[in-house]
């Protein structure tokens, strides 16, 4: 079947994924960035890297929003990096105006597309793509827990001195400092971690410290690189789950997506499992908390509605 996605954004991720989708052969690959030079230079380069690798994909680089007429599936990265020191709270303001223009130039040109966001502040952006788009809320996730969760299997596989094959996780929450690793379904080859901790099987893990460092693990990168954000680790999330959308494999991915009643919370955008099919969201699914991550969960829907709640002003301004 030949499939067609766009990428709203050229940078280091938006180049990432497209040379990850096009080694996977998609039949076309829109990469859009107001740079029309970048957009046009990373569609030449990865389309002749094709041919070293026998890979067969068509990858166009343009400015113009034409171009991404009738994409199957729109992935954003387009909006101001995270500097050091700055929070995504931070990039808000920023970011809400670029969200704004590329939902009209999507709604105009791609209305029935799939469409997964990683711009940060991503819950704040993926509310605000649906509010000036008017997309149904099945048709719009953001990429967050899929990245959290693979960040804590990385630092909990070193922690414990085992593969990271065998680690599996999930972080509901928001994308951000108040995310909530969810203890009791974190796995090490589907025997619960909190299991062999109180067998005495698993001795010395400071989970605390994985914590940490799985929250911070973007502002380290984004420190590490004094001026830029991760994106191999962003653009691979982000192609399992567009891989999930355009096979229909109905895999269970946690995104942040809108609520209307499920975790008795409504209109807020946070990370929760869900599974994705060929028509986006195919199920918000509602797992069972702890007392301790209930309470998280809470406070972190709090900050996100408190950012929610500044957008709306935003909204009303511009």
């Amino acid at each position: 079947m030949k499939r067609k996605i766009a990428l709203i954004g050229g940078g280091n991720i938006g180049g990432t994924i497209a040379f990850l989708m096009a080694m996977k052969e998609v039949y076309e690959i829109v990469i859009l960035d107001l740079n029309e030079g970048l957009a046009l230079g990373k569609a030449l380069d990865i389309g002749q890297s094709l041919s070293v690798m026998k890979k067969q994909a068509k990858l166009v680089g343009t400015c113009n929003y034409k171009d991404i007429q009738d994409s199957d599936l729109v992935i954003i990265t387009a909006g101001s990096l995270r500097k050091p020191g700055m929070s995504r709270d931070v990039l808000l303001n920023i970011n809400s105006e670029i969200i704004k223009n590329v939902a009209k130039g999507v709604r105009e040109y791609a209305p029935n597309a799939f469409v997964i966001i990683i711009t940060n502040p991503l819950d704040a952006m993926v509310y605000a793509f649906l509010q000036y788009s008017n997309f149904s809320r099945k048709k719009v996730v953001g990429m967050a827990g899929v990245l959290d969760s693979a960040r804590f299997n990385f630092f909990l596989s070193r922690e414990l001195n085992i593969s990271i094959k065998n680690v599996t996780s999930s972080i509901l929450g928001e994308h951000g400092d108040t995310m909530v690793p969810c203890i009791k379904y974190t796995h090490i080859n589907g025997i619960p971690l909190a299991e062999l901790i109180d067998n005495g099987l698993i001795k010395n893990v400071n989970l605390e410290k994985v914590i940490k460092k799985t929250k911070f693990a973007g502002t380290e990168i984004v420190q590490l690189f004094n001026n830029a954000s991760a994106f191999y680790a962003p653009a691979t999330s982000t192609v399992a789950m567009a891989e999930a959308y355009l096979n229909n494999s109905h895999q269970i991915f946690i995104c942040s997506v809108l609520l209307k009643s499920e975790y008795d919370l409504n209109d807020i955008c946070i990370g929760v499992p869900i599974i994705i099919g060929k028509n986006g969201v195919k199920e918000i699914i509602k797992i069972d908390l702890s007392p301790t991550e209930l309470e998280l969960f809470t406070q972190s829907a709090k900050k996100i509605t408190k950012l929610i709640n500044t957008m709306k002003t935003l909204m009303r301004h511009v």
